[in-house]
């Protein structure tokens, strides 16, 4: 999805969080960021593929508002998300907006997308 925004709008500043999920609790867990030190007075476009449960998200938000964007001035941008994560999503940061290219039937008993497409990293960098 990087790629993507940097092809559309060659100016943006691009800052990174790197948030895995353990598969065997379906936690997420925070690995890594480096965002524009002036993030708090910028509009934040953070991308994700998936939205599961929305973990992952709702981490990312906090590591965002920890840094002083008001999540008025976050705009979450995903392809595929499940109705559970965007409600989990939704009830958490009710301000915030969230643009999906598709609501997919539900979580499987792994927290998995159904019918999904899978792992997104393993099929992309394939």
């Amino acid at each position: 999805m990087e790629q993507g925004l940097r092809d559309c709008c060659r100016s943006v500043r691009i800052g990174k969080i790197l948030i895995q999920r353990d598969e065997e609790t379906s936690k997420p867990r925070l690995f890594y960021d480096k965002l524009p030190e002036d993030i708090a007075n910028r509009w934040v476009l953070l991308l994700d593929p998936m939205l599961a449960t929305g973990g992952s998200a709702l981490m990312a938000v906090e590591v965002l508002k920890s840094r002083g964007v008001p999540e008025e001035r976050i705009l979450f941008l995903n392809l595929i998300a499940s109705p559970e994560g965007a409600t989990n999503f939704a009830t958490k940061y009710p301000k915030m907006r969230i643009v999906t290219a598709f609501v997919d039937q539900g979580l499987d008993e792994k927290n998995y997308i159904v019918p999904g497409l899978g792992d997104f990293g393993d099929r992309y960098f394939l």
